[in-house]
């Protein structure tokens, strides 16, 4: 594989989140008032994809697209550019498209879109085609407003290599994609309504249409995304692949943005095929469960957040909000949680018993490798969140970047500040600040012999011959 960028190609949108709470219903009509809380901007569209790949999967990125002149525009770049994504810019001859959602309570009640129609974009230049050339894979995140349907950057792709990974996720009002393409990844609604016969929603119906699609474009393989259903791998004369999501709950926004760049990034690391997309249907359904597009992005934001009085604190945690609500008390408790084990599970669940709702501040991926070193978190921030929230104990996860929880703190303002029991005498350093708004701080027992380090460090002293075991000696063992 090339040392090259993970290039992403697309219609980049502005995405604003508001949210608040909903008391009661308007005078004039029957609906909901929204009092504004806060309100938060994030990449949209192909920009989604490009800052997932550049956070979750750790590759160097660079986004072809088109932006206006606008204030929009300006802010997404800064956007984008913040989350280290360099951003190559065709021109576009009208507004940053933007899509604005109303939510309350965790729930979205309303979304309005900005920017009208698709507007011209500007030609692709010398500059695209060195990108393109030097890049380790590509994704092609359609939106269906022209970057991907642009003469001499299709061009341009069709005459790429077949050393370099082409992964395309169209749009329904975008083009089909360039020859050669390595995984073309439409949903089932997309893949329906170019292919609609036959009819159903069974393997059987849907892996039918996909090879009906598969003698429509010019790519190497098909991988029907189906939501909470997974995915289906369809490539001509194989059997299909029919990978299942873990069954999550949470928000789906964004969860196709995922699952791209997921496969798009597991090819950059040399994974086959088969092996990606198993890889991004469990990314996507993490992404799902950790909260979609708004939580990751919420929870990237949390601590640079709690720094203004004047944006959201507990706002963006509804949980936060409605134990503040009924005068419940509020637990928090923070870690790295990059192996959990049972002492962390005995620790939360010990801590959930405190008060009546437990928010756990997780250490960031940059915050864990300056803790614990440059070999650490084994498990990136976004699927730690996602395991700690499918426990019962666990409320919400609020992601920091400093070393300690503290402007997190500031923001939750917690009754209660739990800390594991291996602290003895130890002055904490969070102690005076949870003091401060009249909160109290609380030692919890530790538990002998569960360590995530101790954990690692057996890994790492067995033989490589004994890491693995065949499926009839696991059988063997778990019998007997």
């Amino acid at each position: 594989m090339s040392g090259g960028p993970l290039v992403v190609v697309g219609d980049a949108l502005l995405d604003r989140d508001v949210d608040g709470t909903v008391e009661r219903l308007s005078p004039d009509a029957p609906i909901p008032v929204v009092d504004e809380a806060c309100s938060a901007s994030r990449p949209g569209g192909a920009g989604l994809a490009a800052v997932l790949a550049a956070r979750a999967d750790g590759v160097p990125v660079t986004l072809i697209t088109a932006l206006g002149g606008d204030e929009g525009a300006r802010e997404l770049r800064g956007l984008l550019e913040a989350e280290g994504v360099t951003v190559v810019d065709l021109g576009l001859r009208g507004p940053t498209p933007e899509k604005v959602r109303f939510r309350a309570d965790g729930r979205s009640l309303l979304r309005v879109d900005r920017g009208g129609d698709p507007s011209p974009v500007g030609p692709a230049g010398p500059e695209v085609h060195g990108v393109l050339e030097s890049a380790a894979a590509v994704l092609v995140s359609d939106y269906g407003r022209g970057v991907a349907a642009e003469p001499r950057l299709r061009s341009a792709l069709e005459a790429l290599p077949a050393s370099i990974p082409v992964v395309w996720d169209p749009h329904p009002r975008g083009p089909a994609p360039t020859s050669g393409v390595t995984v073309a990844t439409p949903n089932d609604s997309e893949v329906s309504q170019l292919v609609p016969e036959p009819g159903g929603t069974g393997v059987a119906a849907v892996a039918a249409r996909g090879d009906a699609l598969l003698g429509q474009w010019d790519v190497a393989a098909l991988c029907v995304t189906r939501g909470s259903r997974g995915a289906l791998l369809v490539r001509r004369g194989m059997p299909v692949m029919a990978p299942a999501p873990v069954a999550v709950e949470g928000d789906p926004c964004g969860a196709g943005d995922r699952f791209a760049a997921a496969l798009t990034a597991a090819l950059v690391a040399g994974r086959d095929v088969e092996s990606a997309v198993l890889e991004a249907v469990e990314m996507a359904s993490a992404f799902v469960s950790a909260g979609g597009a708004g939580g990751a992005w919420a929870a990237r934001a949390a601590a640079a957040q709690s720094r203004d009085s004047g944006d959201c604190g507990d706002e963006r945690v509804p949980a936060v909000d409605r134990v503040r609500a009924s005068g419940g008390t509020l637990v928090a408790t923070g870690g790295c949680f990059d192996l959990l084990h049972a002492g962390h599970v005995r620790t939360l669940e010990a801590a959930r018993r405190l008060g009546d709702c437990l928010v756990v501040c997780l250490n960031s991926d940059e915050s864990v490798r300056r803790l614990k070193g440059a070999d650490r978190p084994l498990v990136p921030a976004e699927d730690r969140a996602a395991v700690l929230e499918a426990l019962g104990c666990v409320d919400a996860v609020v992601l920091f970047d400093e070393d300690t929880p503290q402007r997190a703190l500031e923001g939750l303002r917690p009754d209660i500040w739990v800390k594991g029991g291996d602290y003895g005498d130890v002055e904490l350093p969070e102690a005076r600040a949870v003091e401060g708004w009249g909160g109290r701080c609380v030692l919890l027992p530790y538990v002998e012999g569960r360590s995530t380090t101790r954990l690692i460090g057996k890994v790492r002293e067995r033989p490589p011959s004994s890491r693995s075991t065949s499926t009839e000696e696991a059988v063997r063992r778990v019998r007997t």
